[in-house]
């Protein structure tokens, strides 16, 4: 009976298929990873009302990770948290951070205008981006027209981007907004 205990003992040892774990010269703290968890946090706290908090963790997902298109989100979610506690001018400086570090996404755009509207900067704005030659200010042109009471010339500009850059990622929702627009 005990050698039999002894062999089932040593038999389980043998099959129990322990490793040693392989650990490389170092560990390595992943910047980028760590970003994408803090702008997660950020956006719970967005969703809970926890304004201040939210700032933090988009603050900290930012300087982990500053020039890239994760900095643009994160930029934009620190600007639209900034516009909930009524922080107008800050929101606008981290919407227009992330057009800069991304100009292709649309919400970046509707949140700058409807920034520069509760700034009541709307006019000076368009008179300003009318002047430039870059073909993605035709959509805060026409952002800011819809902003600034004239809805009709806000479509026909923005419906003239999406005739001219049929194949930018941002035109499908220029697309969606017009369409939403035209049901009002």
């Amino acid at each position: 009976m005990k050698k039999f205990i002894v062999f089932l003992l040593f038999t389980s040892i043998l099959a129990s298929g322990y490793a040693k774990p392989t650990v490389s010269g170092s560990y390595q703290i992943d910047a980028t990873k760590n970003s994408v968890f803090h702008n997660a946090v950020g956006l719970r706290y967005l969703e809970e009302h926890c304004y201040y908090a939210a700032v933090q963790e988009f603050k900290i997902a930012i300087s982990l990770n500053p020039n890239s298109q994760s900095a643009a989100i994160s930029y934009n979610n620190l600007g639209r948290a900034y516009m909930e506690l009524g922080f107008a001018e800050q929101a606008q400086d981290c919407f227009e951070r992330a057009i800069s570090l991304y100009g292709l996404n649309f919400e970046y755009y509707k949140n700058l205008a409807e920034c520069y509207y509760k700034l009541g900067k709307a006019k000076q704005k368009l008179t300003e981006y009318k002047k430039t030659t870059n073909p993605l200010n035709k959509v805060m042109v026409g952002l800011l027209y819809v902003y600034s009471g004239n809805k009709r010339a806000g479509m026909i500009t923005l419906d003239s981007f999406c005739m001219a850059e049929p194949e930018l990622i941002i035109t499908g929702g220029v697309r969606a907004y017009l369409r939403e627009l035209s049901k009002e």
